[in-house]
């Protein structure tokens, strides 16, 4: 029998581990892109997002209790809707968030050394890859931490802009157009995407029908609740024009409300949100990776488990490298746009998985569908150009691996 992986995570490690790729680097660097494509209307597409989050993970919640394995929607899709749709819900998850572990790590250089960004992204990327080979329980553990200093961070930013914002600026103005709501709620979205990493990990929860539906909306509700009050204050303190040419719109919010001591703090914060990220982001990636080699989908090789560790170590490996030469050359504006393209329609093919459950899951799954529709294809038509092009490279693999017979598994 091909070897299972080991279920160490209860309730709490598996909000930890959402949280942990939530309350990430998406925070620090997402509002301002979105504040230039929504204006005013920054609050309003973070209320979008939202919804459109919830219906997904209400959709993944529902599906990963029914379905606890390794793979997400990749295994949903294929048990719901076909081969096909799963395996282009598993295409577009591993391209779209190989495209935010490298922001994740850019992110981390960026602040760390940036004049050496590159380089301290693609150690950062080794580093982890090698935290993740030795097992999950000790990612989760190394999370919680994370998770506890980036809550700080985020406080002490709120604390500190509450008094010195300007409520005036939090009008909607009213020539905001409905499109750059939809572009901006579109990259805010990237933000929201750690929810899943959740559901991914299925194989490795306890109990997973019970702790998946609770896990998930337990750490979307938390994530929620801190952007919308990160959002607003910053807002307040340096206004739409401000927030969008700003390239650390927490630190400056810092300074605008003269709490200079606090830019130290906030620095050190995005690293270790972006460290959180990344660690998660290679978790879930790792883990659809190897489903899809499960099912001969890509090579046999990466459905390899650690008779140690218990960790699909080669699809781990896989990745990391992957994602250490994307991070020696990639742009964090557009790998955020390419993320939430890919990441969109994954969920997409979640909603649509989830609607053939039944009647009661159909309204939700209606809603998210046609949000993540929306959202995809409001983003900036250059990103949206990238991305059905490298949807399409997926299909052209998909139909060569049809011709290669499935690893036995027994």
């Amino acid at each position: 029998m091909t070897p299972e992986l080991r279920r160490t995570l209860g309730v709490f490690d598996a909000v930890v581990v959402g949280l942990g790729a939530m309350l990430g680097a998406g925070i620090f660097v997402a509002l301002g892109p979105a504040a230039g494509a929504a204006g005013t209307g920054l609050l309003p597409a973070l209320g979008v997002a939202a919804v459109v989050a919830y219906c997904n993970a209400m959709a993944s919640a529902r599906l990963a209790a029914r379905y606890p394995a390794s793979g997400g929607t990749y295994v949903y899709g294929r048990e719901r809707l076909g081969p096909f749709w799963g395996y282009l819900a598993g295409w577009a998850f591993v391209v779209g968030k190989t495209a935010s572990c490298a922001a994740m790590a850019l992110t981390v250089g960026a602040y760390v050394w940036p004049g050496q960004a590159h380089a301290v992204a693609v150690a950062a990327v080794v580093a982890l890859t090698a935290v993740n080979y030795r097992g999950v329980q000790k990612s989760a553990l190394l999370t919680r931490l994370i998770v506890a200093v980036v809550l700080a961070v985020l406080a002490a930013v709120v604390t500190a802009s509450a008094g010195a914002g300007q409520a005036g600026r939090l009008g909607l103005d009213a020539d905001v157009p409905a499109g750059g709501v939809l572009q901006a709620a579109g990259l805010l979205f990237f933000a929201f995407a750690g929810y899943a990493r959740i559901a991914t990990l299925g194989e490795e929860v306890r109990d997973p029908e019970r702790t998946i539906p609770r896990a998930v909306p337990i750490a979307l509700g938390i994530a929620l609740a801190v952007y919308a009050a990160v959002a607003v204050c910053v807002l307040a303190v340096l206004g739409p024009e401000e927030l969008a040419a700003s390239l650390a719109p927490l630190a400056d919010a810092a300074r605008a409300a003269d709490a200079d001591w606090l830019v130290p703090v906030v620095t050190v914060g995005a690293a270790v949100a972006a460290l959180g990220s990344l660690l998660s982001l290679i978790l879930g990636v790792s883990r659809t990776t190897l489903a899809m080699a499960r099912d001969g989908h890509l090579p046999a090789t990466l459905a390899a488990v650690h008779p140690r560790y218990r960790v699909p170590h080669h699809a781990e490996l896989a990745v990391g490298a992957v994602v250490a030469v994307v991070a020696a050359t990639a742009d964090v504006r557009g790998a955020i746009g390419f993320s939430s393209f890919g990441v969109l329609v994954y969920y997409g093919i979640a909603n649509a998985s989830a609607w053939t459950l039944g009647r009661r899951e159909r309204p939700l799954a209606a809603l998210g569908l046609a949000g993540c529709g929306t959202l995809a294809f409001a983003l900036p038509p250059a990103t949206v150009l990238a991305g059905t092009g490298v949807l399409a490279v997926g299909l052209v693999a998909y139909a060569v691996s049809r011709g290669r017979p499935a690893p036995p598994r027994g």
